[in-house]
């Protein structure tokens, strides 16, 4: 991780200070670098410009005073709005870095776009939700030019971990695709296994520390399955966006020419726990759906 200082001498704009984007510009700053912040909502902006971060009007305004750009917005249709405001302010040597979870056409689209502005642009979609994006520890999957990922590495290091250039444009993104699939697929797994052991008549929270250690261990099963036993569903991760992930992982397993069976399954599952109510809840809730 970038330490103290890391990035003094960068200005880094910032657009998108919902969950995950606030702990994130927060890292940045602690980093050294200079934040010039917006976003759809007043709240969050006067939330870190009292921490000393600089308000900007507009998306366009964020790209006239920073030399690196932060795309944290919530899907693939607020990321094309934002870049297209940002289309006439850009000029040869910015570097926009998105890091929301963005469809892989979209995001080709884009990069190609920005670089004929004589622009760069890395798709580098993170894991870990607000936990890792608070302590500085997300995993970071990047794509685009080995040149423009040096340039936006330093950033990275201020806010995660484990940080790998996956390839070119667009290949940030398709790893993403696949995160999301085994996410997915483990809450639901914990998730039946927990109700399971709950309508067998045993108490989940003790058959999670049994099995906890052996094959079935996972940070879903730490983490998610701490809150199905606890029933506390705050948002770290809504069902919501989990199930904007599962449909983007879906077009481009269609695009891609191939069947995921357990990927449409598990997307109707969310998308049911959505209709009873649950959208907003964290996708842990998916447990709900199994035990009332």
């Amino acid at each position: 991780m970038t330490g103290p200082g890391g990035l003094a001498g960068r200005t880094v704009g910032v657009i998108g200070l919902g969950l995950m984007g606030r702990p994130m510009a927060r890292n940045l700053a602690k980093a050294g670098a200079a934040l010039v912040i917006s976003s759809r909502s007043p709240g969050p902006v006067e939330e870190l410009a009292a921490e000393g971060m600089s308000p900007a009007a507009n998306p366009a305004e964020v790209a006239a005073r920073a030399d690196s750009i932060v795309l944290m917005l919530s899907d693939t249709v607020a990321v094309e709005a934002v870049a297209a405001s940002l289309m006439d302010a850009l000029r040869p040597g910015h570097l926009v870095i998105d890091m929301g979870t963005t469809a892989v056409g979209a995001t080709r689209k884009l990069a190609e776009a920005v670089r004929a502005k004589g622009a760069d642009w890395v798709d580098a979609p993170v894991s870990g939700g607000t936990v890792a994006a608070e302590a500085g520890t997300l995993t970071i999957m990047a794509g685009g030019t080995e040149e423009a990922f040096a340039r936006a590495l330093p950033l990275f290091q201020a806010m995660g971990q484990r940080i790998t250039h996956v390839g070119d444009s667009g290949a940030g993104q398709v790893a993403k695709m696949a995160n999301q699939v085994i996410v997915a697929l483990s809450i639901g797994a914990v998730a039946e296994a927990l109700a399971l052991a709950k309508a067998a008549g045993v108490e989940p929270g003790k058959v999670r520390d049994a099995i906890r250690g052996g094959f079935a261990e996972s940070r879903i099963l730490e983490l998610h399955g701490q809150r199905m036993v606890s029933g506390d569903f705050t948002p770290g991760g809504r069902v919501l966006t989990q199930i904007k992930d599962l449909k983007q992982a879906e077009e481009l397993a269609e695009q891609s020419g191939i069947q995921l069976p357990a990927l449409g399954l598990s997307l109707e599952l969310f998308e049911l726990l959505a209709e009873q109510g649950d959208g907003g809840l964290d996708h842990s809730a998916l447990y709900r759906l199994f035990v009332k």
